[in-house]
């Protein structure tokens, strides 16, 4: 079985067109979304069929990111939209038990406490999902977010350790002027590592469980500046500290890398058992390499081609990590 572990919602314009209602009428005609069932199994099935063409048995869906809207005006549209995203993907859950999983989306919003979410995070559990996905920048590229290794989020560390709810940090939309959407998810990726493990995130919250998208940002990429400032007393650092590359291997990381020599790197940097398997396809990705003929998303085939692997490794990525990171698939149908 192959799991991807990042993976988005397909869903038909009607979301869409609820959001735009929303933003419309300012909230003051607040309602619940329920996309119709032929609608949404259309968008299922073609998500289906995009799985089985590049030999995907599951995908563990999420909302769209750059979608997201945790800045939206007024604040109130937010927890509307994120529970219809959430719906949404529930309803895609219903069609098709055995291929997909849900990890929901926050009702977070800046200016609010974390707790808001609290009451969304009981519901999606309720509803059988298996993880969170967690945008680190509720203003959305405007920088005046805590970052993850801030106290803001500890309330936040508790309550999804308590549900035995892992998280996926993925980034959400961006109105800076100084980079896109794409520019800002390596960004905000690159500073949730680096303030996680700065802060001792995970010293306070061993059992936390915290997945970086996209290979981690800019980090692994980067590792030798990390490396001398965290060992290099004259940097802030110390040589007795634990090396910044153990530290890194307190996170897991996704494959939705397009770049063969950087999926390389991270597996040389972290190993195989601190990799998912994810593709995000359909996605940003799936344009067509020029050089292979293939999208540059289809990245099975580019796994299995690195010959410093072996077998169990191949099986840990594709499939057991999932399992070890997000335990409660056992109890959806996926791995029934």
């Amino acid at each position: 079985m192959i799991i991807d572990s990042h993976a988005h919602l397909v869903a038909p314009d009607a979301l869409y067109a609820f959001r735009t209602m929303l933003l419309a009428n300012g909230g003051f005609r607040l309602s619940s979304l329920k996309i119709p069932d032929d609608q949404l199994e259309v968008a299922a099935a073609n998500n289906v069929a995009i799985m089985d063409s590049v030999g995907t048995d599951v995908q563990v869906i999420s909302p769209r990111p750059f979608q997201l809207a945790s800045s939206m005006q007024p604040t109130r549209l937010v927890d509307v939209w994120v529970k219809a995203n959430n719906d949404a993907i529930a309803q895609t859950i219903s069609h098709y038990p055995k291929r997909f999983a849900g990890m929901a989306g926050l009702p977070l919003t800046p200016d609010a406490p974390v707790s808001v979410a609290f009451s969304e995070i009981d519901r999606v559990v309720s509803m059988g999902f298996v993880g969170i996905l967690l945008n680190p920048d509720l203003t959305e590229g405007r920088g005046l977010t805590p970052s993850l290794g801030s106290s803001y989020w500890y309330p936040l560390w508790e309550k999804l350790i308590d549900a035995d709810l892992p998280i996926l940090v993925h980034s959400s939309g961006c109105f800076s002027e100084r980079e896109t959407y794409s520019e800002h998810f390596i960004t905000e990726e690159s500073i949730a590592i680096l303030s996680m493990l700065r802060e001792g995130v995970f010293d306070r919250y061993p059992a936390l469980r915290v997945m970086i998208s996209h290979g981690g940002g800019s980090v692994p990429y980067q590792m030798g500046r990390w490396q001398a400032e965290y060992s290099d007393p004259h940097l802030g650092g110390s040589p007795d500290a634990e090396p910044f590359e153990s530290q890194l291997r307190k996170f897991y990381f996704d494959t939705v890398l397009h770049y063969p020599l950087a999926l390389e790197l991270l597996f040389r940097t972290v190993g195989s058992d601190r990799i998912l398997f994810g593709t995000e396809k359909p996605g940003s990705g799936s344009g067509k390499n020029p050089k292979t003929g293939k999208s540059f998303d289809e990245l099975r085939p580019v796994i299995e081609g690195f010959d410093f692997l072996t077998q169990a490794d191949r099986d840990t990525v594709f499939l057991n990590n999932a399992k070890k990171f997000f335990p409660r698939l056992t109890a959806t149908e996926v791995l029934a």
